[in-house]
Formats: C-alpha cells, structure tokens, sequence
C-alpha cells in the first residue's frame, strides 16, 4: 500500500474515531433523542450527511459506541486473566482496569445507562452478550477467592462493583468539587476491593 494510502486510511480511522468521541459526550449531554447528525457533524468539523460514509444512520452509531466500550471491556478483562496467575492479583488488575475504564468513558457509561433502549434488537442483543461474558471474566476470579459461594452470589457481587464504580461519571458530573483524578482513582479502588474481598 502506498504511503498516500496508508495516510488516507489513518485519517479515516482518526476521524472515524472522533466521530464517536464527540457522539458520545453528545449523547451524554442531552440524551439520544436530543442529538441530530448535524450536531455531531458540527462537533467534528464535517456535515451531518457527511457521516453517512462512516455511519449509515444515528442508531448505528449508538450501536457502534456500545459495541466499541463492550469488546474492549471483554478484551481488557481477559487480558488481565490471562497475564496474572494469582487470583489476588488478577482481581487487584481488573479493578484497577475498570476503574480507568469509569474515568477514561465516562460519557459512554452514562450513554449506556439512558439510551441503551434506543440499540437495534441486534445490537443490543451483541451488548448484552459481551457484557455477560465479561462479568463471566469477573466470576471466574472471585469464584477462586471464594471457593464456597456460587456462582449466583458471585454475579451479585460483581454488579454491585460495577454499580459502585459506573457511578462514578453521575457522581462526578453532579459534584461542584471534583476529588483529584488520582484521589478518585485510590477511592474506588479500595471501595471495590473492599467490598469483593468481604
């Protein structure tokens, strides 16, 4: 491939990515319904029809941020899986993984709290599927930290972690006075392990 082609296809994944940055803060400032492809082609610089060559409407866009955060919540988790051998450890990396993962997309958590509805039936079936596969990487831990819980007391437990962390971005956003990044990071962190470990 020529350079001018290497350079084009860069570019289009730049702005390929930009366009589901800016969706995404959008989305999460005023709802799904609340947001045309005009105004998201004015947040990154092209016209709303523009995003039909990256998008072919609003809702697949939505699907493609859900989708994107999904996979790489399950790629992430199994990563941590499978480099640590110690269930301690692993449990200290995924906490860690998700608490960055609140901070870094918080608009996409708050996306996916209001407009998870708005998905097209395959596209919400695809997110509900890999988000059961990555509480599945959370279980598979815990159960070896508490080898005599079953499996259904250990689903518990991992979604009252992720509700304790994925508040963060309403939290935060409803706050006046935001705790340091790194404050923020060392709370939630020791919360989750807290509760986890108890």
């Amino acid at each position: 491939m020529t350079n001018a082609g290497t350079d084009r296809d860069r570019a289009k994944a730049d702005r390929h990515a930009a366009i589901l940055r800016e969706a995404a803060t959008l989305f999460a400032e005023r709802g799904f319904s609340g947001v045309s492809l005009e105004d998201i082609g004015g947040a990154v610089g092209v016209s709303g029809p523009a995003l039909y060559r990256h998008f072919a409407n609003k809702q697949a866009l939505l699907g493609a941020i859900l989708l994107e955060v999904s996979e790489r919540l399950l790629a992430g988790g199994r990563a941590v899986l499978s480099s640590l051998d110690q269930p301690a450890d692993q449990l200290e990396a995924i906490i860690a993984f998700h608490v960055e993962f609140a901070l870094r997309d918080a608009d996409v958590i708050r996306v996916q709290d209001r407009d998870l509805a708005s998905l097209s039936d395959d596209d919400r079936h695809t997110v509900r599927r890999l988000q059961r596969e990555y509480v599945e990487v959370w279980i598979g831990i815990l159960s070896t930290i508490h080898p005599d819980r079953d499996d259904d007391d250990l689903r518990v437990r991992a979604h009252a972690c992720f509700g304790l962390i994925n508040s963060t971005p309403h939290t935060v956003h409803a706050s006046r006075s935001r705790p340091g990044e790194r404050d923020l990071r060392g709370i939630l962190h020791s919360m989750a392990h807290a509760s986890l470990t108890a």
